[in-house]
């Protein structure tokens, strides 16, 4: 007989304006004025303008990044993120999460939904941090593109041998201030 697959994981809910939302649109708001007084409306406006264009070329790529973590969670059942990087995957987790984080490719459009994906998934904290350091500090896709034409074998392989060690010493990090905040709150 095969074990039920864990419940998903309980998650807060949210409100549409948060606080740090709320501070953000105060700080953007508060930006937005000061240029206004320094700089007058011609070059507010020209500020607009450059900010929405930019926002024009990120939507397209946050939408297909988006589109990508949607797909992760339809093709990859629950029970297995949970088992292969859950709060009980062990160091075997950490493992798993640095090696996904290296192969991944694409820029912080795709890394990041993906690494929330995993956590509305059941994923650990602490394994969603080796992935996106792992991503950072090592990615596959960008040492064979640039580092390795550019640099030379000898230097990528001394640079990833450096790497991988932090980003499984981040995800380990991650999970010890993990349980030190849960022993704490149930004190």
């Amino acid at each position: 007989m095969q074990a039920s697959p864990p419940p998903p994981p309980l998650r807060r809910k949210r409100r549409a304006l948060d606080w740090p939302t709320a501070l953000l649109i105060a700080i953007v708001v508060s930006a937005a004025g000061f240029v206004y007084w320094r700089d007058g409306s011609a070059r507010f406006f020209d500020v607009v303008w450059s900010d929405a264009d930019l926002f024009a070329w990120m939507l397209p790529n946050v939408l297909a990044g988006c589109l990508i973590a949607a797909l992760i969670t339809v093709l990859l059942p629950r029970d297995t993120i949970v088992r292969w990087v859950g709060k009980d995957s062990g160091f075997r987790g950490i493992l798993i999460s640095a090696a996904a984080g290296i192969i991944v490719p694409g820029g912080p459009f795709t890394i990041y939904p993906i690494a929330a994906a995993f956590i509305g998934m059941g994923a650990d904290a602490a394994a969603v941090v080796t992935l996106i350091t792992s991503w950072t500090t090592i990615g596959l896709s960008r040492s064979l593109v640039w580092e390795l034409p550019f640099l030379g074998f000898d230097f990528v392989a001394w640079r990833w041998l450096a790497a991988l060690p932090l980003a499984v010493l981040a995800g380990l990090i991650a999970r010890a201030i993990e349980r030190h905040w849960r022993a704490k709150a149930k004190t």
